[in-house]
């Protein structure tokens, strides 16, 4: 008997660059539940309403989605994966609409900003800001605008029955953004096992530190002490306590590893507050 396919939450419109991470995360089969912020992405999940969320932690131009920080603390819900998507940015039309009638061109801010150079040499192509990449090549068909495009990627044509006029009008090609794959605990309840001695595992963690010199240096001894590689570190305002901070971290190792256990131990002992978020194959 073939098993059902799982629903996973996203934030944006069906075609979303976030679309494309769930279908690599979950499989083609995967079906989807569009939202509009993130935090319905992360409360449908919490209520049961989905099997998995997807979302979005950082951009290699851009940085991190904070907010996602925020929402990974005061949820409890387990990173299980992650992955890498390159951003190909596409100018999408109404069919039959040709380059030379474009006259405008709507996607998010942070998606025109990425395309200067393309806007540059088409000065007579003005950039609208609108909520969502895919959600711009929706509203075009729904209105059936035959001046304006939207900016999205390729996965948005064919979803709203659009053509797709320029490929990959992006600046930068090495522009990626990484996603977790979030689950319930019921689901997590204990960390992956590990496949084989090949597989490289990451575990997040977030923890605070007493506001006195050098403590932040005593929890990231933890690691350096035991030759653990950190993949990163994020400081986040500590809400409720201005000018102090949450640390949110990854390093390289499985959290059952004895090495990794006895890290978080001494994180522990010298953090106010310390919780592993996940653990998790690197991805590609």
């Amino acid at each position: 008997m073939t098993a059902r396919p799982e629903t996973a939450a996203f934030q944006g419109e069906r075609g979303a660059f976030s679309e494309e991470a769930a279908r690599r995360l979950l499989g083609r089969r995967v079906k989807v539940l569009p939202c509009q912020r993130f935090e319905d992405v992360f409360r449908n999940l919490s209520e049961k309403k989905v099997q998995a969320a997807v979302v979005a932690i950082e951009n290699t131009l851009h940085g991190s989605v904070h907010e996602n920080y925020d929402h990974l603390l005061h949820h409890d819900l387990p990173i299980v994966a992650e992955t890498s998507v390159r951003i190909v940015h596409n100018l999408i039309a109404k069919p039959g609409v040709k380059f030379r009638d474009i006259r405008r061109a709507f996607s998010h801010p942070v998606a025109l900003n990425q395309c200067l150079n393309f806007f540059s040499e088409h000065p007579q192509i003005e950039k609208v800001p609108f909520y969502d990449t895919a959600g711009s090549v929706k509203m075009i068909m729904e209105e059936g605008l035959a001046d304006a495009g939207g900016i999205a990627s390729a996965l948005a044509a064919p979803n709203y029955g659009a053509t797709i006029l320029k490929r990959s009008i992006e600046d930068d090609r090495r522009n990626f953004t990484r996603f977790f794959l979030l689950r319930r605990p019921e689901f997590a309840r204990k960390f992956p096992v590990k496949t084989n001695s090949r597989t490289q595992w990451k575990t997040s963690v977030v923890f605070t530190t007493r506001n006195v010199p050098g403590a932040l240096f005593r929890s990231l001894s933890a690691f350096a002490l035991r030759d653990l590689n950190l993949a990163k570190i994020e400081s986040r305002p500590l809400r409720g306590k201005p000018w102090e901070y949450l640390f949110y971290l990854d390093f390289f190792g499985h959290v059952d590893d004895p090495v990794s256990q006895n890290a978080l131990r001494h994180l522990r002992e010298v953090a106010d507050f310390c919780r592993v978020l996940g653990c998790y194959p690197r991805g590609d």
